[in-house]
């Protein structure tokens, strides 16, 4: 089969190592660790797990961070995957094989959960996973006998959605019935946006959101499903939207053709009140008069801080930047949320402690405090066609233009793109009829728990 591999040794010619895949088609444009090869086709390990054919399989931050090989934080590169990979980790495929499994079969449309937990590497529970925390696994940074990683896309043997075929087991499969490929594809982007809103306990009703991208959106559209009454404001950090954060090579190959208004517009039709642009000092004074709150100007000078600012502030930039304006548009008790992938800065510490800030980090999914598993919660918004995210998929490529793929996602809202995707060998351009979409009631269970998944007449049942 095909795949689209990250192999470091790329980058140095000298090294001799090709990866264990036939080199296939690498475009000599790119100066990228990745190419296109024909790979071994992965066979499910044991009982439970399942090939899977991508239909879509996106690409986010952190993937484009890995290609493009930026500094992770000295402290997390305890967890990070080296070597030769397959990247992809947002996907809705198709069963292709399955192994002795309870319920999936083969020709199942299905979303896929990527979280590798410790029984699917074949290890002994951590206390993270005992307590039913898979998300905050123990054993994250370990390899078992069946694989490696923390998720698809970052595990050698299970291989990634940025190819023809990967492994998963059936416990991290959901139904994809009645949800189309670009609804699909946003499950696990869709599920991160909706774990980072409950990470936050409401006591107001005004909440800011900082970015424009997939995420962004995706939290804004969970926050209208919630709140129907919260006063929604996304804001753009202080970088223009027109003078994107580029290398040289990606301005060559990446059309700068974004239009501001159209994605704001675009923004509020997911369900923001307002869309704000401009510096910090800007955000602050247009929040201040928003919301009839006092601009207070320290005594040594620089940016104000709000009193009586806003009650949460989802932080999906995380750069020094958004979270040093994130602190002081918050009222006293307020919440940050940290959604992006933020590194070590230095922050107004003094703010956190004097108003008692709440800061909360938001990474991943997994089974929320009203006991329902993220996913389950997801795939019922997503079969429900009032969810507006339609148009967060804006591009999509064949894996052979990976270099257009990737640098368009790179230049985001400056090419007009929101989110990209690799189409796989499942894909379809069609849509479900508005028969074929199951809206699910709010108190129907739609877990499919290892313990609690049941087959019934070749149907599933769940508990």
């Amino acid at each position: 089969m095909r795949a689209l591999v990250v192999d470091p040794t790329l980058l140095d010619p000298g090294s001799g190592r090709r990866g264990r895949g036939r080199r296939r088609r690498a475009q000599p444009s790119s100066s990228l660790p990745v190419e296109v090869r024909d790979v071994r086709t992965p066979v499910p390990p044991g009982p439970g797990w399942v090939l899977i054919r991508p239909a879509l399989a996106g690409i986010c931050g952190t993937d484009l961070a890995l290609v493009h090989r930026d500094p992770v934080p000295n402290v997390l590169t305890a967890y990070a995957a080296g070597g030769t990979f397959i990247p992809g980790h947002e996907i809705v495929g198709v069963v292709e094989r399955a192994c002795s499994t309870r319920w999936a079969r083969e020709g199942d449309r299905v979303l896929v959960e990527p979280t590798l937990r410790c029984a699917h590497k074949g290890l002994a529970e951590c206390r993270r996973c005992r307590a039913g925390d898979t998300h905050l696994c123990e054993n994250a940074d370990r390899g078992g006998s069946l694989c490696s990683g923390r998720s698809v896309g970052s595990s050698e043997k299970a291989g990634g959605g940025w190819s023809e075929g990967f492994l998963v087991h059936e416990d991290m499969l959901v139904p994809a019935d009645g949800i189309s490929d670009q609804r699909g594809v946003l499950a696990e982007p869709a599920a991160t946006a909706l774990h980072a809103v409950l990470r936050w306990t409401r006591r107001g009703d005004t909440a800011v959101v900082i970015g424009t991208g997939a995420l962004s959106r995706l939290i804004v559209a969970t926050l209208r499903r919630m709140h129907p009454d919260l006063d929604v404001i996304v804001l753009h950090d202080s970088r223009s939207v027109t003078r994107p954060r580029l290398g040289r090579r990606h301005r060559e190959s990446a059309p700068l053709n974004g239009d501001p208004n159209a994605a704001f517009m675009a923004i509020r039709s997911i369900g923001a009140n307002r869309v704000w642009h401009g510096s910090s000092e800007q955000m602050l004074q247009k929040t201040a008069e928003h919301m009839e709150a006092r601009l207070m100007r320290p005594a040594g000078g620089g940016l104000p801080v709000l009193d009586g600012g806003v009650d949460v502030v989802f932080d999906c930039r995380a750069s020094a930047l958004s979270i040093d304006l994130a602190v002081r548009l918050l009222r006293a008790g307020g919440t940050l949320v940290l959604c992006g992938r933020s590194g070590r800065h230095e922050i107004e510490w003094s703010l956190i402690w004097a108003r008692e800030l709440t800061v909360r980090g938001a990474a991943s999914y997994g089974r929320e405090p009203d006991g329902k598993r993220t996913f389950g919660t997801v795939r019922e918004w997503l079969s429900d066609s009032s969810f507006p995210v339609d148009g967060v998929v804006t591009h999509r490529f064949p894996l052979d233009e990976y270099t257009a793929a990737l640098a368009i996602a790179q230049a985001g809202t400056a090419a007009g793109a929101v989110k990209v995707v690799f189409e796989g060998p499942a894909a379809t351009s069609l849509r479900p009829s508005a028969a074929a979409v199951v809206v699910h009631q709010p108190d129907e269970p739609v877990l499919l728990q290892s313990t609690a998944a049941r087959v019934r007449g070749g149907r599933v049942k769940v508990s």
